[in-house]
């Protein structure tokens, strides 16, 4: 049988897609080049937003249960603490950063895909595609050197910083690269003197040496260096990342049983634009940046909850192909932000004037002393602040309470999160009355008939498969116009 979406590249990226669309009923085929997944940590945290948008498929108990939870960062300068980040005050179920290598959030994904009775092709090469106006084929070589061609509706490029999607629609990938080499270390370690629940980042006046604890006496070390001139920078052995705990550190850590090192280059660069008619640009074919604030994997994972339910709505005939474009629109403007906050967070910490070391210590001592600002840099890290305050897809905001069209609704206690199961309904939160039921017999196919009322005000909200206020009134009669604009009666 046909699929309905042909998906190149079985990462993070690409297997939430394929498990989102799966559960809504769209078929899929998934391809991968490598012939196993990772085996490396990679991307080391799963941030509270994603972990929301877990529940509504394969829950994040799986998730949690493999993983380590971090509850604080910290800023030290010398032996000055600068800032103290708590992030249990966060306003969600999952107040803490999820720390699980990318090795086990690939593992756990594919065997939830699995469940679902899709398998993922590996071994096998996208070596050309072809994107007309009524669908997609793509040519594929395995490893005994067979080929297939393939057609499909749409085309999901999930494949990386080298996408071949990417080339093949000719996106370009505007940006730059630093010139300066960093490492990774993922090494056992003794002689942590915060919690191993904290992280700690250390301004120290070489540069930047993280330490993110990934389990009980595990963590992951990243530092900059000078720029070494090589054409890909080398990995780091054991004594010279021994070297810079000494020197960037707190005195007493002692490091051993390496389990990976590398060295990388930064990379700032984006798309234009994340539609190219039937085919999408997701996750590192889209965006890279500076791994700084951990968010790369979880944004690319965000593209792929954004992408799912708006491409099962079309291609269940719920609504109208126009959706697509709000897919673009919305993803590049956060895209544009994680470069920008990933990009200042680089640059605080790699500042190596001493005038301005002493600036950034001062001024950031002052700021992350006052609790909104701790706050406020809770919820970029966490994602929870990402909205789409300025999508096509926000309707009216006449309710007098509650939160705008493009926020977040925050996960209500023991109530499923909307968007779950094999359909992408809307939620809509109004208070049972003879108009709320008329508008659910009338959209009884996108919406949810679980109702709960918002603290008690007459307002409703109408709330997309993916947990954003669409539109907000004290009206039924602007809800029911918004979801005939979107063809979905």
């Amino acid at each position: 049988m046909q699929p309905q979406v042909l998906i190149v590249g079985a990462g993070p990226v690409g297997l939430t897609l394929a498990m989102e669309l799966t559960r809504y009923g769209v078929s899929v085929r998934v391809f991968d080049k490598a012939p196993a997944r990772t085996d490396k940590s990679k991307a080391l945290v799963l941030w509270s937003r994603t972990l929301e948008l877990l529940e509504r498929g394969p829950g994040s108990a799986r998730f949690i249960d493999a993983g380590f939870k971090v509850s604080a960062v910290n800023m030290i300068s010398g032996n000055k603490l600068i800032g103290h980040v708590d992030m249990s005050e966060l306003a969600s179920p999952h107040s803490y950063a999820l720390m699980l290598p990318q090795a086990d959030t690939e593992r756990l994904l594919e065997d939830y895909l699995a469940e679902l009775g899709v398998k993922v092709e590996r071994s096998v090469e996208v070596t050309a595609l072809s994107v007309g106006d009524k669908s997609v084929e793509a040519v594929l070589r395995r490893a005994d050197g067979s080929q297939e061609t393939v057609s499909a509706a749409w085309l999901a490029g999930c494949d990386g910083a080298h996408s071949v999607v990417r080339h093949s629609v000719g996106a370009t990938f505007d940006g730059e690269t630093n010139d300066s080499d960093w490492i990774l270390a993922d090494i056992h370690m003794r002689g942590y003197p915060c919690p191993d629940t904290e992280a700690s980042v250390y301004w120290d006046k070489e540069g930047a040496f993280v330490i993110f604890p990934i389990s009980p006496g595990r963590y992951r070390l990243i530092a900059d260096l000078p720029a070494s001139g090589a054409e890909r920078p080398p990995a780091p052995t054991m004594e010279q990342v021994q070297a810079l705990m000494n020197r960037r550190g707190p005195a007493g850590m002692e490091g051993f049983d390496p389990i990976w090192l590398a060295g990388f280059r930064i990379n700032g660069r984006k798309v234009s634009d994340y539609r190219w008619g039937r085919a999408f640009l997701l996750g590192d074919a889209a965006h890279v940046h500076s791994p700084a604030g951990g968010q790369g994997m979880n944004t690319g994972m965000q593209d792929a909850f954004n992408l799912a339910w708006k491409l099962a709505l079309v291609t269940r005939g719920s609504c109208a192909e126009s959706l697509l474009d709000s897919y673009s629109s919305e993803r590049s403007a956060v895209g544009d932000e994680v470069l920008k906050s990933a990009g200042r967070l680089t640059t605080i910490g790699t500042l190596r004037s001493p005038v301005l070391q002493t600036i950034r210590n001062v001024v950031g001592h002052a700021i992350l002393g006052l609790a909104p600002a701790q706050r406020a840099f809770a919820d970029n890290m966490s994602e929870l602040s990402i909205g789409y305050p300025h999508s096509p897809l926000n309707g009216t905001s006449l309710a007098q309470d509650g939160p705008k069209p493009g926020q977040r609704l925050a996960p209500v206690e023991n109530r499923k999160p909307v968007g779950s199961g094999n359909t992408p309904r809307f939620g809509l939160m109004a208070s049972p009355s003879p108009e709320v039921s008329q508008l659910l017999a009338r959209f009884h196919t996108v919406l949810d008939p679980e109702l709960c009322s918002p603290k008690g005000s007459d307002g409703k909200w109408l709330i997309r498969p993916d947990g954003y206020i669409a539109c907000s009134s004290t009206k039924s009669e602007d809800i029911a116009q918004y979801l005939s604009d979107l063809s979905v009666a």
